[in-house]
């Protein structure tokens, strides 16, 4: 069977040739951080894989495909569960893997305070630097397969325009010859935030890593409570995301960009996205992606739309 044959495809798309082989990591490299949820630390190594692989977890010798088949929507952030396993806070990992080609890999994670079933990945400063930095270190490869032969990367062209909503938010994809992300926000609770919107192509790993990597996850101070309430960002602190109150406005300033949070949206985007991956193949449609006050739910939504599974 052809790789084409077996990618999991819909009318809405069509998985096209780019020009460019498989890629991998030229070697293995190990980060260590707090999770930004459960407060527990964990270990996580990045090791090479074989061509057509694609990029999967393994935790408690279990394996869990980085695939939108298993990615479920969990209180902010983006969770992948397979026989029992989950794999929580995936999305900065993910984003910075997909935005810089590294199309196989093996994710290993190790929690060094825990022996439950569920894993988390590092928050580290809240944005995907580290993880870029991590790739940068051991550099990429091409990918090959046991035979030692490359393969051809291709990547989902999307056909026709294609929405997913829920009341005034949206995720919506069009066609376009190349890769192209708007995406706007708004906060009018907080006036330092606002109404914000940004949009980058092309796309590539330079503009990935200058112009979205760098963007740290936000919050809003008057919610802390709350969120602390529900059990979430345990780990969570000034040094791993940027905090906005409603009255004082931004309490960890300087921000890296003036629109910030808008970037930062991209950046979890194309973490979500990335879910829509095969067989090592690219996973952000070619496509303008254009988003307003969207999230995790809404752009696991506009995957499995594009995939045909809704």
């Amino acid at each position: 069977m052809s790789v084409l044959s077996a990618l999991r495809s819909s009318k809405l798309i069509t998985w096209k040739p780019t020009g460019k082989l498989q890629q991998t990591l030229g070697g293995s490299v190990e980060r260590k951080g707090i999770s930004l949820h459960s407060g527990k630390v964990s270990t996580v190594r990045l090791c090479p894989g074989f061509a057509g692989q694609g990029r999967w977890f393994e935790f408690r010798n279990s394996l869990v495909p980085a695939s939108v088949e298993f990615a479920q929507v969990s209180p902010l952030c983006t969770t992948l569960c397979k026989d029992g396993v989950r794999i929580r806070t995936v999305e900065h990992l993910l984003s910075a893997l997909e935005g810089f080609g590294v199309d196989n890999c093996r994710i290993q994670i190790e929690n060094l305070d825990d022996q439950g079933d569920d894993a988390e990945i590092p928050i580290f400063d809240g944005s995907a630097r580290e993880w870029v930095a991590a790739l940068e270190e051991v550099g990429l490869e091409i990918a090959t397969d046991a035979d030692g032969k490359s393969c051809e990367k291709i990547a989902p062209h999307v056909n026709e325009p294609v929405h997913v909503w829920r009341n005034d938010s949206f995720v919506a994809a069009f066609p376009s010859e190349m890769v192209r992300v708007t995406y706007g926000i708004n906060f009018p609770q907080a006036s330092a935030i606002g109404c914000q919107w940004f949009s980058t192509t092309p796309f590539d790993d330079l503009v990935y890593s200058m112009q979205i990597a760098l963007s740290r996850t936000f919050c809003i101070y008057e919610e802390v409570e709350q969120m602390r309430n529900a059990g979430l960002i345990k780990g969570g602190s000034l040094e791993n995301a940027i905090v906005c109150s409603a009255s004082k406005g931004w309490l960890n300033p300087p921000l890296r960009f003036s629109d910030e949070p808008c970037r930062h949206k991209i950046l979890d985007l194309i973490g979500d996205l990335s879910l829509f991956a095969q067989f090592g193949n690219q996973g952000l449609p070619v496509a303008h992606i254009v988003a307003y006050k969207g999230g995790h739910a809404l752009h696991l939504d506009l995957a499995r739309r594009l995939m045909g599974m809704t």
